[in-house]
């Protein structure tokens, strides 16, 4: 996960699939996993399917040590046709172990394995209703609801169950699902969460980003479209709509900010030349009198190179990030707290001693790493730090798969920029604009409601 405001943002999961790949799928969708590792490190899993037996690893931490080499020669043995596989972070709610996907259902007729990235806006009253039914669950994933749904009308084909499962569930996702012998992949109809299609020899793979393509040798496709239905069998692939009628695209703003890997396509548009276009336009307007530009790594870096070549101030390499710091370092205490931000980011001394420094990052959201990275920065001779963000002041939780804190914890919804400022420490500070980065990423049908508090699907539940 990118470094901005480490714990504060986190539930963004990566999901991968792969049909008819040939007799290394259960090692090429090891090797897409850890592509999308960035999306998630609390846990990670792989479901194969040979068309009459499922094999499953699963569990907590990352993919390497989850997916051992035992796990993979035994996924190998059955010489498995179709698979799936995710990573995850976990909300505040759902951290337990039994909640690390992909989930699985074993039943007369067979067996489905179901991973998903998203959140659902309406999951406690479906929950309900399925328990006064008699259900049981063993999670409090939204996976299993979705899970349990498509169960119920199984005998109705699995393509008609899936279709009359999404139909009752509102809020944001992508998922891909297994059964013996099918491979689905569903992205909701606002398109919230990205998935992308891709083809690999004579069959198929499906990912959450591109960049899992691009290690496991496949070529990518095209994006999975908002409301569509992937369907690969014996017969091919084809492509289905899901219930109801079309509606307005939301694609989340924040994969082009944070979330995506640099070298990921999203929507037909490069992550990495996204974000140094929001570098360039930050610059335009909000010049600082400096001496460098820095980044902070690892989605602050392209933004801060577009800033430089725009401003005409140098790029320096002014924080080195320790790649080896996994979420696993526990840091229950504020002294623990700060010591992790010196020990994920070391301020190069030699770099910015004596200098006025453009910082670029991505967002603010509690300004706690804020502060401490600019506390950083000066204990290491910075002489000014001058803090530029490449989006708008995240002012309102996200309900659509991502973890935030409340509006009382967002430091942007209670406080002015000025303000801000003055309690992180920075000698100036300013963000782009909304309207810059919609400039930036001119596609459009993109979900703001973390930068506007206007939301465009109904939360019809308290959150867990």
């Amino acid at each position: 996960m990118p470094y901005a405001e480490l714990d504060a943002l986190k539930e963004e999961c990566g999901v991968i699939a792969a049909y008819e790949v040939g007799e290394d799928l259960p090692w090429l969708l090891y090797i897409g996993l850890f592509a999308l590792q960035h999306r998630g490190e609390e846990s990670a899993g792989i479901a194969v399917s040979n068309g009459r037996q499922l094999e499953l690893a699963r569990g907590p931490g990352l993919v390497s040590e989850v997916v051992t080499s035992a796990c993979l020669q035994q996924l190998h043995s059955i010489k498995p046709r179709l698979g799936i596989g995710h990573v995850r972070y976990g909300t505040s709610s759902d951290m337990g172990a039994d909640n690390a996907q992909p989930l699985i259902v074993r039943y007369l007729q067979g067996s489905m394995a179901l991973a998903l990235n998203g959140n659902l806006t309406n999951t406690n009253r479906i929950r309900r209703e399925l328990e006064e039914n008699g259900q049981i669950f063993q999670t409090t994933s939204d996976t299993e609801v979705i899970l349990n749904l498509i169960a119920r009308y199984r005998r109705e084909g699995i393509v008609t169950a899936v279709q009359r499962a999404l139909s009752q569930v509102q809020g944001a996702y992508s998922l891909v699902l297994q059964s013996d012998d099918t491979l689905i992949a569903v992205r909701d109809k606002h398109g919230f969460r990205p998935l992308v299609l891709g083809r690999l020899g004579s069959g198929y793979v499906i990912a959450s980003e591109s960049c899992a393509f691009d290690a496991m040798g496949a070529e990518l496709i095209r994006d999975v479209l908002p409301g569509e239905m992937i369907i690969i069998d014996q017969n091919g692939l084809r492509s289905e709509r899901l219930l109801g009628p079309e509606v307005e695209r939301h694609s989340c703003i924040f994969e082009y900010i944070y979330f995506a890997r640099v070298d990921s396509v999203v929507d037909g548009l490069n992550v990495h030349a996204v974000r140094r276009s929001l570098g360039r336009i930050l610059a335009q307007e909000q010049p600082a009198a400096a001496d460098i530009v820095i980044g902070v790594p690892d989605s602050g870096v392209p933004a801060a190179v577009g800033y430089a070549l725009e401003s005409g101030l140098p790029y320096e390499e002014g924080l080195v990030k320790n790649r080896y710091v996994g979420r696993t370092f526990i840091s229950p205490g504020q002294s623990q707290r700060n010591l992790k931000v010196r020990l994920k980011l070391n301020p190069n001394r030699h770099v910015l001693e004596g200098k006025r420094v453009v910082v670029v990052e991505d967002s603010i959201v509690r300004g706690t790493t804020s502060r401490n990275l600019i506390r950083a920065l000066r204990d290491a001779g910075a002489t000014e730090v001058h803090m530029r963000i490449s989006s708008p002041p995240y002012i309102a939780p996200c309900y659509y798969g991502i973890d935030t804190p409340s509006a009382s914890e967002l430091v942007a919804a209670k406080y002015s920029i000025e303000e801000i400022r003055q309690m992180i420490g920075a000698d100036s500070l300013a963000f782009l604009s909304l309207e810059g980065l919609l400039k930036a990423v001119p596609i459009g049908g993109n979900c703001l409601s973390c930068l506007t508090g206007k939301y465009p699907v109904q939360v019809c539940q308290e959150r867990n």
